[in-house]
């Protein structure tokens, strides 16, 4: 079947050529520098700027992003990490790869994100770092968190990938707690080709996170900490520095083709929509129904049709082979919304007459 509108679709202009192109033809690549080519610094100031944070910190990608924070953090083999099992497996493939363990935390079916009640209970003498992910665009409560761990020492590390853009009282995602890790995959909303970063308030953990991005360096092959070649290229930033300009467009074009499903879809009873908390502004990521009926029936009907109805996550990550040996937990939230969650396309390229079409055709699946 083609899927003539997908989940999700990168838009780049002739200004992101342009800049793409003049970097290649200067042979202006990639730098080893501590503080990262003009480009990257370019775009480390803009997203700042956008956040209302002190710093951001650009690496290669989302997972590079978690990892580079983990181990500014000092997270390492020993320790534990709560984090939700409904996300993407990058979350805690991150902590494994610092050889710390993830403890895996139920979900809120009210917006996907972690359970404050469950993580009351998970956090030990051995917690190191909570990662909140903000699913979907909805905005975990970052405050909550925090008033868990309470004095201890623990790090909170939000998992932003998702949710550029959304904003809760006025604060953006991604700066409400220590470090805030952000993805500019091709799926986001906006994108660098590969690409992440992360978003600190503390200017000297900023410091620390560009020496780990360059192999724990400041000045010449000085490693002073363990680093890893997590730097972003100079051409990728300067797409990004291009797609920033044009976020707040994005966010509202996603916004109002938010408002339109819900808007028709609001009164049947074979959805349940999440719903926007006041204060609240969520990006749109993906604007994702928990169906009532048959999931995989209703899917299968938009994908005939050629739309890119997609379910993220199921399974979720503590029954995915590799964790589930180390996990061994029931997470029955998680495991629900796994089976019943489907993913809308609500990107920019999404028409009113796509909506129109996609909505009665799960209106014709509410009476089969």
């Amino acid at each position: 079947m083609e899927i003539r509108v997908p989940i999700n679709k990168p838009f780049f202009g002739e200004e992101e050529a342009r800049e793409a192109s003049q970097l290649i033809i200067r042979g202006s690549l990639t730098s080893s520098a501590t503080e990262g080519g003009s480009k990257v610094r370019e775009f480390e100031a803009a997203l700042a700027a956008y956040l209302h944070c002190k710093d951001v910190v650009a690496v290669n990608s989302g997972t590079s992003a978690l990892l580079a924070a983990l181990m500014a953090a000092g997270v390492s083999a020993g320790d534990e990490v709560i984090i939700p099992s409904f996300t993407f497996a990058a979350t805690a493939n991150a902590v494994r790869a610092v050889g710390a363990k993830p403890v895996f935390v139920d979900i809120d079916l009210e917006n996907y994100t972690l359970d404050l009640r469950d993580l009351k209970g998970k956090v030990t003498d051995h917690t190191k770092a909570v990662i909140p992910v903000h699913l979907y665009g909805h905005i975990a409560d970052v405050e909550g968190v925090k008033d868990v761990i309470g004095a201890r020492p623990i790090a909170v590390i939000e998992d932003a990938a998702q949710s550029l853009g959304s904003i809760r009282q006025g604060i953006h995602s991604g700066v409400m707690g220590d470090m805030g890790c952000f993805s500019f995959y091709p799926s986001k909303v906006i994108s660098t080709g590969e690409g992440g970063a992360v978003a600190v308030n503390d200017v000297e953990l900023g410091k620390r996170l560009r020496m780990i991005r360059n192999h724990g360096m400041v000045r010449g092959y000085d490693t002073t900490i363990l680093g890893l070649n997590l730097r972003l290229p100079e051409m990728e930033a300067a797409i990004g520095v291009e797609q920033l300009k044009r976020l707040e467009g994005f966010i509202s074009s996603r916004r109002k083709n938010a408002k339109k499903f819900t808007e028709d879809l609001f009164m049947l009873k074979s959805i349940r929509l999440a719903q926007e908390p006041e204060g609240d502004r969520r990006n749109q990521y993906l604007y994702t129904v928990y169906v009532q009926g048959n999931r995989d029936r209703l899917m299968k009907r938009l994908r005939e049709r050629g739309y890119g109805a997609t379910v993220y996550y199921n399974p979720p990550v503590h029954l995915t082979p590799y964790y589930m040996p180390m996990a061994r937990t029931s997470l029955p939230a998680t495991e629900d919304a796994a089976a019943h969650v489907l993913s809308l396309p609500v990107h920019p390229f999404v028409t009113e007459s796509d909506i129109d079409e996609m909505v009665s055709l799960i209106k014709t699946d509410e009476k089969a």
